[in-house]
């Protein structure tokens, strides 16, 4: 579809040299006949010339910034379908069949464009989200042995492999994955790429998804908690909301779902909303107190002290219909970011009569924390 796009682009702009030739007088255009719904002087026939170049110019610099993979490419090309647009109304008779590319080119300008005003709305969150980091100013002592003596053994085995101890504590993360997700257990696996923002004390995060559906549809997505509430929000195409859902159940849903993270920051599970308690030799539940409410999982570690995954009781949707279901993290390879030992491959699947539907799979790509926000 890039490719599609971006070509149309090239050769809608290039036929715009056959306007300027023909109105510049600068060669004979036998394809057009020069009949305008304006008598234009000598003088408007040089402006109207200028007109189709600067389309030209523009159409063929927003296919430029594409190759280039440039996020604003849909500026140039709505200025070039714009004054395209003025030239063959002007120019009906000879050029209206133009009006067809435009419409094409208008598409996914305007999706771009919207896609472009909730990437700002994200960034504002993202910038809220440090904004509360630091307003904490959390002292960022290392962890001592003994900070681990308070933890279930499996627990403090998990800590100590990861490397944080002599390590700061982490205050905020900022992690990409990319993936693959699906909607039911039937359904098409959407190749994703995803951001994810995450503030330690107070618990927070905003992440952000970009997959697409049907190899055209462009699908984003937003999910969010802050200040004890959760937000899913998807948008097809940045334009339509296919997702807009707040209420108990998501805020109960995304203070999970930052619970099962604290994989990615460990240190995190030292922080004060938690608390530890022991199950067996490689199992330990923890419990997390936000703003009132509460939420457990159980978590699970192998023999050598790595994470292998987590199970809770998680609604599953929102309002009336939300039902709670076990919901479960599964990791399934390591690696070392920074010095630290964190998952970096795995899936998150509902538990249905004891059989797992898997709905998002993802590989971390990278990681870092307390990075200054730019």
């Amino acid at each position: 579809m890039r490719a599609v796009l971006t070509a149309l682009l090239v050769i809608h702009g290039a036929i715009h040299v056959l306007g300027f030739l023909r109105w510049s007088a600068l060669a004979a255009v036998p394809q057009l006949t020069g009949r305008t719904l304006l008598a234009l002087s000598p003088a408007g026939e040089r402006a109207f010339a200028g007109v189709w170049l600067v389309a030209l110019l523009a159409l063929v610099t927003a296919a430029a910034m594409r190759l280039a993979h440039h996020e604003a490419w849909w500026l140039p090309a709505a200025g070039g379908v714009l004054l395209s647009q003025l030239a063959i109304v002007v120019a009906w008779h000879d050029a209206r069949f133009g009006t067809i590319a435009n419409v094409l080119i208008l598409i996914p300008v305007v999706a771009a464009a919207a896609h472009a005003r909730f990437a700002r709305q994200i960034d504002g969150e993202i910038d809220a989200l440090h904004a509360r980091a630091q307003a904490v100013a959390v002292a960022r002592a290392p962890v001592e042995p003994a900070d681990l003596d308070r933890l279930p053994p499996p627990v403090a085995r998990w800590l100590e492999r990861a490397g944080v101890v002599g390590r700061p504590r982490v205050a905020t993360v900022r992690l990409a994955q990319r993936g693959e997700l699906r909607t039911s257990p039937d359904g098409a696996w959407l190749p994703a790429r995803a951001e994810q923002h995450v503030s330690v004390e107070p618990p927070g995060f905003v992440w952000r998804v970009d997959a697409t559906m049907l190899g055209v549809v462009p699908i984003a997505g937003r999910d969010r908690y802050a200040d004890g509430r959760g937000h899913m929000l998807i948008k097809a195409a940045s334009l339509l909301d296919v997702v807009d859902a707040t209420g108990p159940p998501i805020d109960q849903g995304t203070r999970l779902r930052f619970l099962a993270e604290i994989i990615w920051y460990p240190s995190a599970a030292l922080a004060p909303y938690l608390s530890w308690e022991a199950i067996d030799a490689t199992h330990a539940r923890v419990t997390m107190r936000d703003h009132g409410a509460e939420v457990s999982a159980v978590f699970e570690f192998d023999g050598d002290g790595r994470v292998t995954g987590m199970l809770a009781q998680r609604y599953q949707g929102d309002g009336a219909d939300a039902r709670l279901r076990p919901w479960r993290a599964t990791c399934a390879a390591w690696g070392r970011f920074d010095g630290v030992e964190v998952p970096v491959a795995g899936a998150v699947s509902w538990v249905e009569d004891e059989v797992d539907f898997t709905y998002y799979r993802w590989e971390l790509t990278a990681l870092a924390s307390d990075e200054p926000r730019r």
